[in-house]
């Protein structure tokens, strides 16, 4: 079974209350922690990996990125583990060189966020956007659409993102990435969409179980697995600065 495949197989057939974790490593590094430690996949987090290379969210060259998710996928393909790759709205690459560039990295999925300067894109727009991802892709590939409804302001968060959300499965989106979307409203969009529905897990809540317990598909992390680490290097080097450590 190919990677794409393998990453599409992993998403489905689960039982309740068992959604895929997808530990999102940001360096070859990570990847290898991660993989040794038994993940099945991995999902590179755009937030990490702009960390790890001095750059603020979203602020990333293309190059970079794209640089980046290659050498996690080649830290990890010896072992046969897909990648799927955070890769914001797309930095503005056509769907045809989008695609292209993400199977020259490894990279079998992708997230691909519906906000722009801070504000929701028009639905429509975006739908059609993924639809000419999904066909430049091809059917392998898992394509997630992240709906940005519950960072935006909006007046009804749920029903927004119900829109959205069936739009973009209309459209050929495999997954749907509510980000910040809580607990009670995941329920929601999951037994409603027909498909994966991806909860984010970060500190302070909502945690894994509480998110296994909404019907999410799948759980991932952003960039807090990355700020994780670099937390502990910042105290690593406190400690190393007052001759505490070694």
């Amino acid at each position: 079974m190919d990677a794409a495949k393998r990453l599409r197989a992993l998403h489905h057939g689960r039982a309740p209350g068992d959604p895929l974790v997808l530990p999102g490593p940001w360096d070859a590094a990570s990847a290898r922690a991660f993989t040794d430690a038994g993940f099945p996949a991995l999902a590179t987090p755009s937030a990490g990996v702009s960390a790890s290379l001095g750059y603020a969210d979203g602020q990333c060259p293309a190059d970079e990125m794209f640089a980046a998710i290659a050498r996690v996928t080649r830290a990890v393909s010896a072992d046969d583990v897909p990648v799927t790759a955070d890769v914001e709205r797309g930095y503005g690459l056509a769907p045809a060189e989008l695609a292209e560039r993400l199977h020259a990295a490894g990279a079998v999925g992708c997230n691909l966020e519906d906000s722009s300067g801070g504000h929701l894109v028009d639905a429509e727009a975006q739908a059609d956007f993924l639809a000419a991802v999904r066909e430049a892709l091809g059917p392998g590939p898992f394509l997630n659409a992240r709906v940005d409804a519950h960072l935006r302001g909006v007046a009804d968060p749920l029903a927004e993102a119900l829109r959205r959300g069936r739009a973009y499965v209309a459209a050929g989106a495999d997954g749907v990435y509510p980000i910040g979307a809580p607990p009670a409203d995941l329920a929601v969009l999951a037994r409603e969409l027909g498909v994966p529905v991806n909860g984010l897990a970060r500190a302070g809540g909502p945690g894994l179980a509480e998110l296994a317990g909404a019907g999410v598909g799948r759980v991932t992390f952003g960039g807090g697995l990355a700020a994780r680490a670099a937390e502990g290097v910042r105290t690593m080097a406190a400690e190393l600065r007052a001759g505490r450590l070694l």
